[in-house]
């Protein structure tokens, strides 16, 4: 990737830069706003700017923080795995971009660099790797991290996707259990690994999986092929395959009329072949609509015929 400061028609580079770069290059604001609006150009963090037409990697992302960083200090938790390609944070902060998340080599105070959430941690090399000329805490520390400092459900998907996207298993993440004795959050993160799959596709699957554990529910099977003659042919976010007792999460993508159209043909073909189908949707994480669907799976998971006499 070309990295140099080649200059677009609007003046801006074509590369990672910063706010910094915006004032010594005589940036043109309005021209990096309209950017920004159309998604030519992103803005991850404080002062930190992305074109949109660069590689979107790991190395690439790590460069992009270069100016931003401090010597002795480490990219660390949701930052870093943003490096590492996965999103951890909410969507008001992608509306208002948070500062970059570091914490210092040992030996070094924290960070108070405008732009960045500087802490302490006792890092060893081994959790830490050199991307972009930056060091960043590895997808296995930041996970372990994550897994002690996020919301719960927030932890939980955020350990999927570290399993899912970098092999971070649950045995992986076990061993290291022991490095934590003592850190707060560390209760939450020995519960969370013994759920933690490579096989949950989003977030708010993961947050399905938890609240059906939560609820003192048996735990379905992920990503679960149901045969039509023999062949795989549709596939379910999880299921109970004994009981057939199927759990759909539905986000934004089933919105559109293909989708709708081909999750009727799939849901009427299940059903049909005496599968019960539980549906959960974007607003149902809270109250009254999480106990609905809950009791829906336990209500459809309770025998209905019992070969007990008396």
């Amino acid at each position: 990737m070309n990295m140099s400061l080649v200059k677009t028609d609007s003046n801006l580079p074509e590369r990672p830069f910063t706010a910094v770069d915006v004032q010594s290059m005589a940036i043109n604001r309005y021209a990096l706003d309209q950017a920004i609006s159309h998604g030519d150009v992103r803005r991850p963090f404080r002062g930190v700017y992305l074109p949109s037409k660069i590689d979107d990697d790991p190395a690439t992302r790590a460069a992009a923080l270069v100016s931003v960083v401090s010597s002795h200090q480490v990219i660390s938790d949701r930052s870093a795995a943003w490096v590492h390609g996965i999103d951890a944070f909410s969507l008001t902060e992608e509306a208002q971009p948070p500062p970059v998340e570091t914490c210092a080599v040992r030996g070094h105070t924290r960070t108070r660099r405008p732009g960045t959430d500087g802490r302490t941690r006792d890092l060893v090399p081994d959790d830490i790797v050199v991307l972009g000329g930056v060091p960043v805490t590895t997808p296995l520390r930041t996970a372990l991290d994550l897994g002690c400092n996020l919301n719960r459900r927030e932890a939980m998907a955020v350990l999927d996707e570290f399993a899912k996207k970098h092999g971070v298993s649950r045995s992986v993440l076990s061993g290291q259990l022991s490095r934590f004795k003592g850190r707060r959050g560390v209760l939450q993160l020995r519960d969370l690994i013994p759920l933690v799959s490579s096989h949950t596709e989003s977030q708010r699957e993961s947050w399905v999986k938890l609240a059906i554990r939560d609820a003192g529910l048996p735990l379905p099977e992920a990503q679960v092929w149901v045969d039509v003659e023999g062949i795989p042919t549709y596939r379910l976010d999880f299921a109970y395959r004994l009981a057939r007792v199927a759990i759909e999460y539905d986000g934004e993508d089933h919105d559109n009329e293909d989708q709708h159209i081909y999750d009727e043909e799939r849901r009427g073909w299940l059903i049909d072949h005496g599968w019960t189908i539980i549906i959960v949707r974007k607003g149902d994480f809270t109250g009254d609509r999480l106990l609905a669907w809950l009791r829906e799976i336990k209500d459809a998971l309770t025998p209905t015929y019992s070969s007990r006499r008396f």
